[in-house]
């Protein structure tokens, strides 16, 4: 009976490993991707936009 609650905790931990992977895999893309994609672009295009409008850096 010791190996049984020795294997227990490895096996919870590997199934919710397991489900947090699902999830993750599940949730890219979708219907709401375009928007999430058009987001990242638009941060990154002002932080250009700011990172020029500061000069030309010295390095």
């Amino acid at each position: 009976m010791d190996y049984v609650s020795a294997l227990l905790p490895p096996v919870v931990m590997a199934a919710f490993f397991i489900g947090l992977v699902v999830t993750i895999v599940k949730s890219q893309g979708g219907p709401n991707k375009a928007k999430e994609d058009a987001l990242v672009d638009a941060t990154l295009a002002r932080a250009e936009a700011a990172r020029q409008a500061d000069g030309p850096s010295a390095s």
